[in-house]
Parts: C-alpha cells; sequence; structure tokens
C-alpha cells in the first residue's frame, strides 16, 4: 500500500460499542480500563504500573494476553520513542502522540513532505498569485493525490515553503496580476517571478519560525523535535 493511500486511512475510528466482549481476567479488566480511560492519548507501561500497583511480571503478561485479543495495542510516541505506550483498539492516537499527518511510525514523512511542498510551488509558479483556498482547491481538482487535506495542512506546508524563502506571502493591491484577488487578501507568489507589485508582508526569516511552527507544541529543549535540531531555527540565527 503506497503513502497516499495509507494516509487516506489515518482517520480517527469512532469506538465501536458493538465489539464482542471477551473474557479477561481481573488483572486484564484492570489494565484494559485504565488504558481504555487514556481515550486516544494513550499510556506508558510504566504509568500502569504505577496506577494499579501490579507487579512488572503481571503487567507484561496481561498486555501480552490484551493484545492477542486485539483489545488493545502498541503505538509510538514521537516524543518518547523508546517508552512502551497502549492504547485501546477502537482508538487511533492522537497528533500529540503520532505528529499528525506528516509522520509515519514516529518518523517524519519528509519525502511526501517534499513531494506535496514541491507541488505546491507549482501551482504558485503557474498561477502567478494564489490564495491559501486557492491551492487546497487546485490540489483537490488535480486528483494528484489519493488523499483528503484540510486547510491547516496546506497552510502549514506553505508556511515552510515561506521559511525556507521559496515564496512569499504578499497582501492583495486588486491591481495588475492581483486583479482576482480582493484588495489586502493575504496570498503568495514565487520568489522568482518579477514584476510583482505586491510587497511581503513579512520576509522569510524576519522573525523567529517558531510564530509558524506546525509542532510548536510539539517542540521541548530535550524532545525529538527541539531548537537544537530544527533547521528553521538554525536559519533565523544565521540570518
Amino acid at each position: 500500500m503506497s503513502r497516499l493511500q495509507a494516509l487516506s486511512s489515518m482517520k480517527r475510528k469512532r469506538p465501536d460499542s458493538d465489539s464482542p466482549s471477551q473474557s479477561l481476567t481481573e488483572h486484564e479488566r484492570l489494565l484494559y480500563d485504565l488504558i481504555r480511560s487514556k481515550q486516544d492519548m494513550a499510556i506508558w507501561t510504566r504509568d500502569m504500573k504505577r496506577e494499579t500497583n501490579l507487579p512488572d511480571n503481571v503487567v507484561n503478561k496481561s498486555l501480552k494476553s490484551l493484545q492477542a485479543k486485539k483489545l488493545i495495542k502498541e503505538v509510538v510516541n514521537i516524543q518518547n520513542k523508546g517508552r512502551k505506550h497502549y492504547i485501546a483498539a477502537d482508538f487511533e492516537p492522537s497528533k500529540e502522540i503520532t505528529g499528525g499527518t506528516w509522520y509515519v511510525d514516529g518518523n517524519l514523512d519528509a519525502e511526501f513532505i517534499n513531494f506535496l511542498k514541491k507541488h505546491c510551488v507549482k501551482i504558485i509558479y503557474e498561477q502567478k498569485v494564489v490564495t491559501l483556498e486557492g491551492i487546497l482547491d487546485t490540489i483537490k481538482r488535480s486528483r494528484a493525490f489519493n488523499v483528503e487535506f484540510t486547510t491547516q495542512q496546506i497552510e502549514e506546508i506553505v508556511n515552510a515553503l515561506v521559511l525556507d524563502n521559496e515564496i512569499m506571502e504578499v497582501k492583495s493591491t486588486g491591481m495588475g496580476e492581483f486583479d482576482s484577488v480582493p484588495v489586502g487578501k493575504v496570498c503568495y507568489t514565487c520568489k522568482n517571478k518579477g514584476g510583482l507589485k505586491g510587497e511581503p508582508k513579512m520576509g522569510a526569516m524576519a522573525s523567529i519560525p517558531c510564530g509558524v511552527c506546525p509542532q510548536i507544541s510539539l517542540c521541548t529543549p530535550e524532545g525529538v523535535i527541539s531548537p537544537r535540531t530544527c533547521v528553521y531555527f538554525t536559519k533565523w540565527l544565521d540570518f
């Protein structure tokens, strides 16, 4: 199954209230109820042991049994990849756990992101000046992707392109190439396009990139995502 096909199935599932009940031991029931109470946030094995006061061997045995019965599943937490987290089978992990659309199995899908970025640049280049809504509409009509994107997802890609200094964010003047865009409306144009009368709203590196970073909520000093490893933050410091 391709990356794009896989993404199309990543929508959060609703809990199935009609799931057949299965025979559980007392310890299995205790752990299952705890895991399910966390819903889409999952729970670390050490926290299970702390909250239930069950011995390690009992917890490990019960988790294996619950997995075999397909009542729970292990998920990758991008902030703590070395820790085993579990979630009830009828939930999909939140984007705080998985990193959202741009991550697969806890790893940033750079290939997919770069492909989408190139596609957005192509749209902006061909249309000369285009709004965020226009980019999303063109992507939908092109059917180049077997997945539905949200406005927020495309905005994250466009913001990254601005930070990469590949495109400019401008405000429409309502004249010339901006005649189809309402005056003052934010839109985008390629950096290598000459003759545009719109002025950039803000230079690509004029302000700290954290303000438009789609992963800012996951950024911590010692985390997987941090100022120390952020290429955009490094670019800003060198600017």
